[in-house]
């Protein structure tokens, strides 16, 4: 009986996600008196069939990844297509207003036209090699010696069902181009077993970065082996910040750079983000840039007065219009956002993409973060 709330909403969901499309597109443009209302509701019953089977398939106990990649796919395009039938609905109501007739035939093909064109847009986004994002940000304390320091920044990449190796191939070699002195990995490196995503990972050992290449988990790595990862982005040359740091130095000054657990290993024993843990021996003049996957562990970050966390997970919403419900749990969605007179925070839109392969309106981005000493005031 325990999990009769959880199976309710499984169904539930995706029954809200394909009632409002199949109300715009079929019943109401064609009355419910027509062989294309029949072919149309048969086609809308089957996507929501199949959609829960796949998604229960492909990341459930059986972890297929052909029925990964449909489930997810459905979802996204589905939400797609919900999110234009909120829209239309509201531009029925309008029209209806306005006094104009066959106003349901209207809004079925605008919004029919839209979903099409926005999937194909995010499909390619999604698959395409990301954007490169520069920002420069001042560091309260940071010594002149380390002016200008460039810091590369991935997260997300979600390596998964869908083989994306060549794409992280051609991701290492753009943040290559970009002449890292430190390369990170905020989270979320992959869904799945280290022996079934391990080739897709494995090009990050390739990425030059002379003073040091850093991972920390997401809370998609507790979804599966955790400490897999951990080992495995050890055996590849990164260096796991398990609540944990290292201390930078160029040019005679130096800066701390740490990372922390995301909150979703607290389950686990020995995981779970620690941050006295993490800062434990460090110089505290020196200023601290700290890698915490979700945006939402600055509170922590603040008190403590580090001068920059870097995070990721929010994916800048990934499909429009996702980003005002990511907002109700976090509190950046994307960019760099200041949080007290010391503490900033960068937030990534991510590298990659986790289960739709769609970005709409929200592109993914390669950061390069450009560290300079705070100007006297």
């Amino acid at each position: 009986m325990k999990y009769v709330p959880r199976l309710i909403m499984f169904l539930a969901i995706p029954a809200l996600l394909f009632a409002l499309p199949w109300w715009t597109l079929v019943a109401a443009p064609t009355s419910g008196a027509s062989t294309l209302f029949w072919l149309g509701s048969a086609v809308f019953l089957l996507g929501y069939l199949t959609l829960p089977a796949a998604m229960l398939s492909g990341h459930g106990t059986r972890q297929s990844d052909i029925a990964s990649i449909v489930g997810d796919t459905l979802l996204g395009i589905m939400w797609v297509v919900f999110s234009w039938s909120v829209i239309g609905t509201v531009a029925g109501w309008v029209l209806t207003l306005a006094g104009i007739d066959d106003h349901a035939r209207i809004v079925a093909g605008g919004v029919f036209a839209i979903s099409v064109v926005l999937v194909a847009y995010g499909i390619v986004e999604a698959r395409r090699v990301p954007r490169v994002r520069t920002v420069d940000v001042d560091i309260p304390g940071l010594g002149p010696g380390l002016d200008g320091l460039r810091l590369v920044v991935v997260t997300d990449t979600h390596y998964a069902a869908l083989d994306r190796l060549g794409w992280s191939e051609r991701v290492v070699e753009l943040v290559n181009a970009q002449q890292p002195d430190i390369a990170c990995h905020a989270g979320d490196l992959a869904d799945g077993s280290v022996a079934r995503r391990h080739r897709q990972v494995d090009p990050l050992g390739k990425v030059e970065a002379p003073l040091g290449r850093f991972y920390i988990t997401g809370n998609h790595e507790y979804f599966g082996d955790a400490q897999g990862w951990i080992d495995h982005m050890t055996s590849i040359g990164w260096q796991p910040l398990h609540n944990q740091h290292e201390i930078i130095t160029r040019g005679g000054d130096s800066f701390v750079m740490a990372g922390i657990d995301d909150p979703t290993g607290s389950a686990l024993p020995g995981h779970g983000p620690d941050l006295d843990s993490a800062l434990a021996g460090a110089n505290p003049a020196h200023p601290v840039v700290l890698l915490a996957h979700q945006p939402k562990q600055i509170a922590d970050t603040a008190a403590a007065g580090i001068a920059l966390q870097i995070s990721g997970h929010t994916h800048g919403g990934q499909i429009w219009p996702f980003h005002y419900l990511v907002r109700l749990d976090q509190p950046v969605v994307a960019g760099l956002s200041r949080h007290s007179d010391r503490t900033q925070l960068y937030t990534s839109r991510g590298t990659g993409f986790w289960g739709p392969q769609l970005r709409v309106f929200a592109p993914s981005e390669i950061t390069v973060l450009i560290l300079h000493p705070e100007p006297a005031a």
